[in-house]
């Protein structure tokens, strides 16, 4: 029969060997866990609007065309291969994938309306291993919102050098339009000027003719331009230029 004293030291030796495997997993797993979480990204955007504005998040709805630019950002601490994915759908047809792009960065320009999910996929590979990011169930993505579409064109203006309603233009309150090509004629059928943008703060009208002021009296626009949602306008109306007309009101918006 084994001495009870000895069978004490054997088993206390058994226990601490027990232990400092124990503590060694534990140090391993701690290891692994710290590296895991550490390969991630930090996935951001930029965008322009149609006018111009650069900011930061469209999650509500802007118009389109929004120029959109899309960093993944990866944590600086991050070691070995690193290989990126992203995608871009429309929230009503998950399935049909827009964007499929395996840059670390992207740029992408939103012409359609809705409401569209931007997600980044990364696959570290360090030492043999691979980790993916994010793991399944934790996605995040950038949620992208296009408005629907809007235009109207007022039928006066007044070109009279006081600072309001010099140009015609669409109203302020257009929104989405991708596609725009405006034409004024005269009374006789005679082209006086066309442009391409509906934005009167960059383009439009100024009220003259091979660098003279027209007379006031009444013009003709024809406008033709498509949506983000798809909507087509064929616009036909009447412009009257009213140089003499009192802006006091300060009406930015023109005559309805």
């Amino acid at each position: 029969m084994m001495n009870k004293s000895r069978e004490f030291v054997i088993f206390a030796k058994n226990k601490r060997f027990v232990n400092m495997k124990h503590l060694l997993f534990t140090i391993f797993a701690y290891f692994v866990s710290v590296v895991v979480h550490a390969q991630k990204c930090d996935p951001s955007a930029v965008y322009i609007t149609p006018s111009g504005e650069e900011i930061t998040d469209a999650s509500s709805a802007q118009g389109a065309p929004l120029v959109a630019h899309f960093t993944a950002n990866p944590d600086d601490e991050i070691k070995g291969d690193i290989r990126f994915e992203w995608k871009i759908w429309n929230v009503d047809d998950p399935k049909q994938v827009l964007v499929h792009r395996f840059e670390q960065d992207i740029d992408y320009t939103f012409v359609n309306s809705g409401t569209f999910m931007v997600q980044l996929y990364a696959t570290f590979v360090l030492d043999g291993d691979t980790i993916t990011w994010p793991e399944a169930g934790e996605e995040n993505p950038i949620v992208v919102s296009i408005s629907s579409s809007k235009l109207e064109m007022p039928n006066a203006f007044s070109p009279n050098g006081d600072g309001y309603n010099d140009v015609y233009n669409a109203k302020p309150e257009f929104q989405s339009i991708v596609s725009f090509k405006a034409t004024i004629f005269n009374r006789w059928g005679q082209r006086i000027y066309s442009w391409s943008n509906p934005d009167r703060e960059q383009d439009g009208w100024d009220g003259t003719w091979h660098g003279q002021k027209v007379r006031d009296g009444v013009y003709y626009v024809v406008v033709a331009a498509q949506g983000a949602d798809g909507r087509k306008y064929n616009i036909r109306k009447d412009v009257n230029v009213l140089t003499g007309y009192d802006n006091g009101a300060k009406n930015t918006g023109g005559e309805d």
